[in-house]
C-alpha cells in the first residue's frame, strides 16, 4: 500500500534525524535581547498587570502612532524597578508616576523604569508611557509582525495590527509577556476624518474632536493577552446578528469594506452561527459572552485577535479557495471563519504562558476544525480531514520550542498536534461523549487562564488514570514518530513493539486480520506477544488512519 509504505519511509527518517542529523545542525543562538523578551524576569514579575488604558493617535500620512499607554498593577513584592517592553524603532518620550517624570533606561527593546521610592508589595498603583514614532510595517501579516498600510479598492486608507509572535510591543508599551494577561482593558484609537477603528471589546463611546479626527474607545471587560490587542481602521460599514448560545444572547458585529457587504453577509451567515453551535458543543460556552464576538475584514489573511476576529479569505471557502487536507471537506467552510474562532477557546481563554508552549494554542484549534467537520459531515468526514492534514507535516523538529527566549517550536504544531489528539482520542477514549466531557472540562479547568504543557499532560493524566506523559512527549518534543516494529517468529504469535525517542513510550495500538475489526492492544518498548488471533504478516493492518505512526515488519 502507497501510504503505507511512506508512513514508514517517514517514520524511520524522522527516528534516526534526532539521533544523527541533530549532530551536524548548529543549536540555534541566543542573545540577551531575546531573553529580555521571553524571560519572566524578576523585573516582570514582580508587578501584575491588572488594567491598561492604551491610548492611540493615527497619522496615516506618516505611517506614524503617537499617545500613551497607563499601566495599572498589583506590586508582588517589593521593588524599585521594573522592565516593560516597546521596539526600540520608537521612542518613549516620558514615563510619568503621580504626576513625575521618572527616569527610565533601554536595552534593546527592553525598557527599565526605576521609582523614586520602594513600592511595597500588595501597593495598587500605576505609572503611564508617553511613545510615539514609525511602527515596523510587517512585510508578510500576519505571518511578520508590524502595520499593515494599504488602501481599499476606492483608494481610502485601510490599516491594521498583527504581531503574534514578534509581540505587542512593536507597537504600544505593555509587559510583552504572555504569563501576564492584563485583567481588563479600554483601547482608545484616535483616526482620520472618514475613518472608523474596530478594536477588541465593545465600544464605549465615539468622540469627535478638533480637525475632523474621530476617537473610538473599546472596553475589554475580560482578560486579553498582549497579542491579541489590535486597531483595525477603515472606511467600514457595519451589520450585526445575534445567536443564541449556552450562556444566552452573544452578539454578532461584522465590520466589512461597502463593496463587500453582500458577500460578507452570506458568507458569514453561512459560517458562524454553525461554527459557534459546534464548537460550544466540544469546548463549552463562547469564552467572551461579555465582550461580544466580531469579524473585520482585515488587509491580510487574518488572526485571531480576541472578540475580534481579523478576517481576510476573501470571501472564500477553503484556505483562499484551497483545501489544506486535499479531501474536499476543506472547501465545504471558511477557513479562517473556523480557524481563527476556534482560538478564542485555545490561545484566547486558554493561553500559554510561554510562547513556546504554543502547540496549545494550535494543536488544539487545528483539532477543532476536524471537530467542526464532525458536526457538519459525520465522524468519517473529520478522520479523512485529519489524516489529510497529515501532507502538511514535516517532522523537523520539536513542537515545543525553548523556553525564556520567545520562540516557538515547529510548524508541526498545527497538523501533527491536531493528529496526536485525535490519536489519544482513538486509544484511549473511544466513548465519543466521554471524548466531549474531556474538552469541555479542559476549557472550565482554565478558563482565562496562562497555562504550561505540564498542566495540559497533567490534565489528561488524572482524567484517565493513567500517565500519558511519555506519549505526549515524543510528539511534542522529539521530531521523528514512533516506529511500530511487528516480527513473525516461526512458531507462536507475532510480537510487537514501540521504537521510540522517548523512554517508557507505551501506545495501545489498534490491529485487525484484513477486512476485519480491529482490537486494541497494548504495546511498550519491550517486544510482547499481540493477542490478536491468527495474525500474520500478508493479512495484519495497523489503524494508521487514526494513528500517526510509522510501521517495520520484520
Amino acid at each position: 500500500m502507497r501510504f503505507f509504505s511512506f508512513l514508514f519511509l517517514a517514520a524511520l527518517c524522522g527516528f534516526v534525524r534526532p539521533v544523527a542529523g541533530q549532530l551536524l545542525q548548529p543549536k540555534p543562538a541566543f542573545t540577551r535581547a531575546d531573553s529580555l523578551r521571553g524571560y519572566l524576569s524578576p523585573l516582570r514579575t514582580c508587578y501584575d498587570i491588572t488594567y491598561y488604558h492604551l491610548d492611540v493617535r493615527l497619522n496615516v500620512a506618516r505611517k506614524a502612532i503617537s499617545g500613551s499607554n497607563e499601566f495599572h498593577f498589583n506590586a508582588t513584592r517589593d521593588f524599585t524597578r521594573l522592565q516593560f517592553d516597546l521596539f526600540a524603532n520608537l521612542a518613549v518620550e516620558k514615563v510619568e508616576y503621580q504626576g513625575k517624570a521618572v527616569p527610565f533606561t533601554r536595552e534593546a527593546n527592553a525598557v527599565f523604569v526605576t521609582f523614586p521610592e520602594p513600592i511595597r508589595k500588595g501597593t495598587q498603583t500605576s505609572f503611564t508611557v508617553f511613545y510615539g514614532g514609525q511602527p515596523i510595517e510587517a512585510k508578510n501579516a500576519p505571518w511578520d509582525g508590524g502595520f499593515v498600510f494599504t488602501q481599499d479598492a476606492k483608494g481610502k486608507p485601510w490599516v491594521a495590527t498583527a504581531c503574534q509572535g514578534v509581540g505587542a510591543s512593536i507597537w504600544w508599551p505593555t509587559k510583552d509577556q504572555q504569563a501576564d494577561e492584563v485583567d481588563s482593558m479600554l483601547i482608545s484609537v484616535t483616526v482620520p476624518k472618514g475613518l472608523k477603528d474596530v478594536s477588541n471589546g465593545r465600544l464605549r463611546r465615539t468622540v469627535p474632536l478638533k480637525g475632523g479626527a474621530t476617537r473610538f474607545d473599546w472596553f475589554v471587560s475580560n482578560p486579553i493577552n498582549n497579542y491579541d490587542v489590535a486597531l483595525n481602521v477603515a472606511d467600514y460599514t457595519h451589520f450585526s446578528d445575534e445567536y443564541a448560545g449556552e450562556k444566552g444572547r452573544l452578539t454578532l458585529d461584522y465590520w466589512v469594506l461597502p463593496e463587500n457587504l453582500n458577500k460578507a453577509k452570506t458568507q458569514f451567515a453561512a459560517n458562524v452561527k454553525p461554527m459557534l453551535k459546534s464548537l460550544e458543543s466540544w469546548f463549552g460556552p463562547y469564552p467572551f459572552y461579555e465582550d461580544g464576538y466580531k469579524l473585520i475584514e482585515t488587509p491580510h489573511l487574518g488572526m485571531e485577535h480576541q472578540s475580534a476576529v481579523a478576517y481576510g479569505n476573501k470571501y472564500l471557502n477553503g484556505y483562499l479557495g484551497r483545501d489544506r487536507s486535499d479531501t474536499g471537506w476543506g472547501l465545504q467552510w471558511d477557513f479562517i471563519i473556523i480557524h481563527e474562532s476556534g482560538h478564542e477557546w485555545f490561545g484566547n481563554s486558554l493561553t500559554s504562558q510561554d510562547i513556546a508552549d504554543m502547540w496549545i494554542h494550535e494543536s488544539f484549534t487545528t483539532y477543532s476544525e476536524a471537530l467542526f467537520v464532525e458536526s457538519q459531515f459525520g465522524k468519517e468526514a473529520a478522520q479523512q480531514y485529519i489524516h489529510g492534514q497529515r501532507r502538511n507535516i514535516q517532522n523537523d523538529a520539536p513542537i515545543i520550542g525553548p523556553y525564556g527566549v520567545n520562540r516557538e517550536g515547529s510548524s508541526d504544531m498545527y497538523d501533527k498536534g491536531s493528529n496526536l489528539l485525535n490519536m489519544l482520542r482513538t486509544a484511549y477514549v473511544p466513548d465519543d461523549a466521554r471524548w466531549r466531557e474531556l474538552l469541555r472540562g479542559l476549557n472550565q479547568r482554565f478558563f482565562h487562564q496562562t497555562i504550561t504543557t505540564e498542566q495540559v499532560v497533567g490534565y489528561f493524566n488524572q482524567q484517565l488514570g493513567q500517565d500519558l506523559t511519555p506519549v505526549f512527549n515524543q510528539y511534542l518534543r522529539h521530531p521523528g514518530l514512533p516506529v511500530l516494529e511487528v516480527r513473525f517468529p516461526t512458531n507462536g504469535p507475532p510480537q510487537a513493539r514501540w521504537i521510540a525517542d522517548e523512554a517508557g513510550f507505551a501506545l495501545p495500538v489498534r490491529l485487525r486480520q484484513r477486512g476485519g475489526s480491529y482490537q486494541t492492544v497494548p504495546v511498550t518498548t519491550t517486544f510482547q506477544s499481540l493477542a490478536v488471533p491468527n495474525l500474520k504478516r500478508d493479512n495484519m493492518e495497523v489503524d494508521t488512519e487514526n494513528y500517526y505512526v510509522g510501521t517495520l515488519f520484520e
